[in-house]
Parts: C-alpha cells; structure tokens; sequence
C-alpha cells in the first residue's frame, strides 16, 4: 500500500474543488474507539480535494462523537478542522485517555469480585464505576474542543452562522434502555421519539462526548439530566437513523469495519477454547460495526423499493444518496503490532485477557490509545480515500 504524504500544510492541492458541497450532506461516523483514527485520515484526503466543505449535518457514535463534535464546531474552513482533527489524534496516547495504574486495576477487579460474592448479604461493598479512570480523557477534549465551562460553543456559532444545520451524538440510557441521540440544530430541525430511541434538544457538552464514547464495564458511565448514559453504539441498532431524521439525504458514512472475504470470514482466528478477549472482540464488533453495514443495506433495499414506486404513491419517501467508506486492511489483526508497546500495567491486563492468543485482537484495537498504531490508521484511511478519490469527488459534486 502506498500511503500518500500526511496534511502537513493548511493548503489544499493544485485540483482542489471550489464546491461547497450539497446541501442536504450528512457525514455519520461509527464507533470503534482507537479505530476512529482510520476516519481522520480518510477525511485528510478530502479536506485536500475540498478544502472548503460544507456539511450541514454531522453524527457520532462512540469514538466517532469526538471526530463530529470537534468538526461541528470548529469555526475555520474544512480543511483547517480536520488539521486540527489530525494534532488531535496525533497526539493522543493511552494516558491521555485513562489512567493506566496497575494497583488500581488490580483494586477494581477486586471490587467486582466482592460484589460478585458478596450477593447482597452484609451490603454491597463500593461499586466500580468502570475499569479505568477517564478523567484523563475529560480533561483532554474540554482542552482540544475549546470547551467553556464544558460547553462546545463552537457548535452554536456555527448554527448562528448558518455553516451548520444540526450535529447529532448518540448515546446509550442505562437507566432506560433507550438509545439517545442529543440534538442541537437550528429552529426547525424535528427530533424524533419512538419506543426505543429518541432524539433529545440539547446544547452539547463535553459530557455528552464522554457519554458517547464510553466503552461498556471498561469505562465509566456518565450522568445527563438525572440519567446514566454509556457507549452509544450499544442501543443504536440504524447508525444511519440520526442524520436521515434530521433531514440529511445525502450521506457519507465512515466505517472502521474491514469487509473480509468469504475465504478470510471462514478462517478462524483463534485455536482452541475462545479467551475473554476473543468474546468481547466478537461482542465489540457486534455492538460497533456490524450494525452500520446492516443499516446501509437496508437502506439500499429501500432505495429501489422507492424508485420502483410513481411519486404519488411513495408517501412521502425519496431516494438517500448513500456512499459507505471503510477499511482496505484488517485494524484488528493491524493491532497485533504495535501491543508491545503498551504501558506495561495496561498490557499486562489485555494479555490476561488473551489478546496473545488470537490473530485479530479486536477489542485490542478498540483501545490501542497508541501514537504508532493511531498514525498508521491516519496514513491506511488517507490511502483508501485516495484511491477512491474520483468516487468521493463524483458523490459530493452531483446536486451541490
């Protein structure tokens, strides 16, 4: 694979498109915690070709929320948010993320396996919030989104200016069950309330990021308006869902899931029993990035259902532009490299997980906080969005 060179400059390249871009552009970003770096660097490529780029409408799950709310709110070009996007992620290592302190580990783990034991009698000893502690990571992107008072008022300027319709991050409501997606758009965007997901009108905060992207047991659940709220890839079963309620009909969705082969989804990637790190790989997978491709064929299906109908009998229902990007390599098996060099109390626990024993450490590459691995994923994005350049430059130039 040949990467192309990393945006080193704020300056576009010679063939640069002036288009802003359509106006009912949505761009969904999946979850997939470390994995979100491989969206950067497929956005690096296009912020070269549009420097200028407007998206209306922006949505983030998980990991994917911190790359929509810092572009939601930035309030220069295109091209300038996803350089910043890129020192962001550039700079990023474990422990800006969680507290990497062996003795703590040890201590939580203790705590589950007294409130295992303990099964109510004499009362329940403190409970774990989490596995780790991500007061690192709150203080890093109330820093990096240019927070007030944990405010992201960029989003609101932006909304002032007319640069940006609606931004829209979804959580998962451990109180309810529901999934949440909190809103903040202009005047007339419609939220949406249905049994098992609804949309909330909010201004958004780094709360609502690091509810976003809390990873289930392993981080710490965030409370919102009396709720406790975790990773919201866990209840959003249609990724696709909030940008096409908030009015987007046109939608770039980046995805951190590599489409195998029928020969390489045969071949198994563990021998013997299946360690605890090959299920929670498996179970990540089902909960991040296996519902985007589900959501996307859906969607298709529907397409040609609606086109085959005359107008007066669709009820309302038009033709979603759809345009799926995802990874050229496996990011899971890409994680097997770089463990090594994990702080060693952190490495210590994947390794008792079994990360050693499998072929494609998914959950490994979850949270792989690391800065090699998260540049290697930056540089496999930029090369995949290259080599799909004239394809991406086709979908954002018909109807702009």
């Amino acid at each position: 694979m040949n990467a192309v060179p990393p945006l080193t400059s704020l300056e576009a390249v010679h063939n640069a498109d002036p288009t802003a871009g359509p106006g009912d552009l949505a761009l969904v970003m999946g979850g997939g915690g470390a994995r979100a770096a491989y969206q950067v660097g497929f956005l690096r490529c296009v912020a070269r070709r549009f420097p200028d780029l407007r998206i209306p409408y922006i949505t983030g799950v998980s990991a994917g929320a911190i790359n929509a709310a810092l572009l939601a709110g930035h309030h220069g070009s295109f091209i300038q948010a996803v350089q910043e996007l890129t020192q962001l992620w550039s700079k990023l290592a474990v422990d800006d993320v969680f507290r990497v302190d062996g003795r703590a580990l040890a201590k939580n783990l203790m705590r589950w396996a007294k409130q295992l034991v303990a099964g109510g009698i004499g009362g329940s000893p403190p409970r774990v919030r989490g596995l780790v502690d991500t007061e690192p990571l709150k203080r890093f992107l109330e820093e990096v989104l240019h927070a007030v008072d944990g405010e992201l008022t960029g989003i609101n300027y932006n909304l002032e200016h007319g640069r940006l319709r609606a931004v829209g991050l979804s959580t998962s409501s451990y109180s309810t069950g529901q999934s949440v997606t909190w809103i903040q758009g202009q005047p007339d965007v419609q939220g949406w309330d249905r049994p098992q997901r609804q949309a909330c009108r909010t201004t958004l905060t780094v709360d609502h990021v690091m509810a976003s992207a809390a990873l289930p047991l392993f981080f710490p659940a965030v409370q919102l308006d009396n709720n406790w709220y975790g990773d919201g890839g866990i209840r959003l079963t249609a990724p696709l869902g909030p940008a096409l309620h908030l009015g987007a009909r046109r939608i770039m969705a980046i995805s951190t899931r590599y489409e195998r082969t029928s020969e390489e989804a045969a071949d198994p990637v563990i021998r013997g029993y299946p360690p605890p790190a090959q299920v929670l790989g498996v179970l990540m997978n089902s909960i991040f990035l296996d519902l985007l491709d589900a959501d996307a064929v859906r969607l298709e299906l529907l397409n040609k259902l609606v086109e085959h109908l005359p107008e007066h009998q669709r009820e309302g229902l038009e033709p979603v532009k759809l345009l799926v990007l995802r990874p050229s390599v496996d990011l899971g098996k890409l994680a097997n490299d770089y463990e090594p060099q994990l702080p060693k109390g952190f490495r210590y626990l994947t390794r008792a997980l079994g990360t050693r024993e499998t072929s494609s450490p998914d959950f490994l590459s979850l949270v792989l906080f690391q800065p090699d691995y998260l540049e290697a994923l930056m540089d496999i994005g930029e090369s995949d969005a290259q080599e799909r350049a004239d394809e991406i430059a086709d979908f954002l130039n018909d109807g702009a």
